[in-house]
């Protein structure tokens, strides 16, 4: 039985850019593809899908929207945050989570990071690698010992 009704995918999205710009969001699809493998089913919510042009959104729109955003992962049963690289948005929604007690996945490099190694449930170093924990690849290897 699925224990995960509703999954957020928090991730980068400006990331450190200085101008309107946007990291490639790529890793999203990859992501809803593993989740929909191990939970078929699950409702995913992605904050990104229809605002892919969120960075010409005025003020209030913005405003509105990234708080909408911070609502929906705390309405969820599981956060998946995807961080290569730091995010100020990523790790207020993860944060979040956190707070609210919310189980928060993570697939980043950056093991040493403080937000990642206090607010993670789990931590994953690459998409690849949470693909293999839910395809329960992590767990028959453990068995084989």
């Amino acid at each position: 039985m699925n224990e995960f009704k509703r999954i957020f995918i928090a991730g980068v999205i400006q990331g450190s850019n200085q101008g309107k710009a946007i990291h490639s969001q790529d890793y999203r699809q990859q992501i809803k593809d593993v989740l929909r493998e191990a939970y078929p089913g699950v409702d995913i919510y992605d904050p990104f899908e229809g605002h892919e042009n969120s960075i010409d959104y005025d003020d209030h729109k913005g405003r509105e929207t990234f708080l909408s955003g911070i609502r929906e992962a705390l309405s969820s049963d599981l956060v998946i945050a995807y961080l290569p690289h730091a995010s100020l948005g990523t790790a207020i929604e993860v944060w979040e989570a956190h707070r609210k007690e919310i189980p928060v996945w993570t697939i980043s490099p950056m093991k040493a990071n403080w937000v990642i190694r206090f607010c993670s449930d789990k931590v994953f170093d690459n998409i690849e690698s949470f693909a293999e924990y839910l395809s329960g690849k992590e767990a028959k290897k453990a068995l084989e010992i």
